[in-house]
């Protein structure tokens, strides 16, 4: 209902008196236009469909992802963007192969897993062991003498993302450290319904490596309760997975070539890739195609702004960043024009705002054409943001900004079999579309730029 009433009244909303700040003045009348005809269709969502229906996971090093760039840039050419191009990108191939998990005592049943990315796999007749359960690193410290030879189930609760993925980054060497012959992870998430979750793992030189996989929240608290009750509980692994050569890829682009500036670029997109699993609709098809979908409607409206807009679908985010370093290094000599950088990485549920990392007059300026965008909720904008793919022009020190939703489902999907088309809104993704097209077109065509 509320999103509702958002919708229908935007069609009269009027900007405060505070928000009325000089660039939110002199830009209120088209940021209005673009965002009625953003929120009059679901054409983003549309194309997403299409995209994720017709060519499912989009992994690094698959056919899938290169079949899908293939067809974005038929599209984007299909559109009439300037500038439509691949870019060379050499990216990491790991192979899932066959896998299970299988609990042996102290009664059988099969375990619902996922090889976590990068993992070694077991020998061919799997890894069959009695399971450690811990809760902490600290945990497993203090029964290292228990762990040799055994598998290591860390059980640990979601308490958000950045302190819980640190096991699913580390896990492995903690485990092997300590004489493990393989480690199991409860999925990193705080909802679940017996969906395992992937996500990329590492390895140290100065451990030997041993495989690493995600069971479920409701299989790791099983296996904990059984722990608990002094039963002892074994398990057998089977991975298949393994490492290929890196292959070819590409970064994908397109571009409303500036009317004055054209070589001054403000660039915006997300990562097409994804993981092996699910259809990436939310992590990250949607923030590319939103993207995408922000600068073709710029386009269909006759909006041509001072600077080059250029939308950019990174590769291999998911496990490795090859494509924001080769965007880097192939627009190294240029990185001086880019005003500012925005990515959207967190799925195009309803919009919120955008994190800002800059100077503080760029943070100013950009806070008033955040103004601009009350009538839809995604006016909020704070200190600090950007984004994976973003991160190495950043550090070159080119602005950044990231696009901040309504988190509140994402972890319940990231990374899983979970991450499918019917999971997002498409009005909620249309709002998203008009608050990328609004802070791009505006900052891409302020006389005064943002100053570093």
């Amino acid at each position: 209902m509320l999103r509702v009433i958002l919708l229908l009244s935007s069609l009269a909303w009027a900007a405060p008196a505070a928000a009325q700040g000089p660039i939110a003045a002199r830009y209120r009348d088209v940021a209005d236009r673009i965002i009625a005809a953003a929120l009059a269709d679901s054409s983003a969502y549309a194309r997403l469909t299409e995209l994720v229906d017709r060519f499912g996971h989009r992994f690094s090093g698959s056919e899938s992802l290169e079949r899908a760039l293939d067809w974005i840039l038929d599209e984007m050419r299909r559109d009439g963007l300037d500038g439509v191009r691949g870019e060379p990108v050499m990216v990491p191939v790991w192979v899932r192969g066959e896998e299970s998990a299988e609990l042996v005592l102290p009664r059988t049943r099969r375990l619902p897993m996922l090889g976590l990315g990068g993992s070694i796999g077991t020998p061919p007749e799997g890894i069959t062991a009695e399971v450690l359960v811990v809760s902490s690193l600290d945990e497993l410290t203090a029964r290292a003498a228990e762990a040799r030879g055994r598998i290591v189930l860390f059980d640990v609760p979601f308490t958000g993302y950045g302190q819980t993925v640190r096991y699913r980054g580390a896990g492995a060497v903690w485990a092997g450290r300590v004489g493990a012959v393989a480690a199991l992870l409860r999925s990193v998430t705080p909802y679940s319904q017996q969906t395992p979750h992937t996500g990329q793992m590492g390895y140290a030189d100065s451990v030997p490596p041993i495989p690493f996989a995600a069971i479920t929240v409701e299989d790791a608290m099983l296996l904990h309760r059984m722990q608990d009750r002094g039963e002892r509980v074994v398990v057998r692994l089977r991975m298949d997975a393994h490492a290929l050569p890196d292959a070819q890829s590409r970064n994908v682009m397109a571009q409303l070539t500036g009317r004055e500036r054209p070589d001054e670029v403000v660039v915006l997109g997300g990562h097409i890739d994804s993981w092996d699993v699910g259809q990436g609709a939310m992590d990250d098809g949607g923030g590319v195609v939103a993207s995408w979908e922000a600068v073709r409607l710029l386009q269909r409206l006759g909006l041509r702004p001072r600077r080059t807009i250029r939308v950019v679908g990174w590769t291999n985010e998911e496990n490795g960043l090859s494509g924001g370093t080769a965007y880097r290094d192939a627009h190294q000599d240029a990185l001086d024009r880019h005003v500012l950088a925005i990515e959207s990485d967190g799925g195009v549920f309803a919009p919120q705002g955008f994190g800002f990392t800059g100077s503080d007059t760029a943070f100013a300026r950009v806070q008033q054409i955040g103004a601009l965008l009350e009538r839809i909720g995604a006016h909020e904008i704070t200190r600090g943001g950007g984004g994976a793919d973003i991160g190495p022009i950043m550090r070159e020190g080119v602005p950044g900004m990231g696009l901040r939703v309504d988190g509140t489902r994402y972890f319940w999907y990231h990374h899983s079999d979970a991450d499918t088309i019917d999971k997002l809104d498409p009005r909620e993704m249309a709002r998203c579309v008009a608050a990328l097209a609004v802070m791009a077109y505006v900052a891409a065509d302020l006389p005064e730029g943002l100053p570093r």
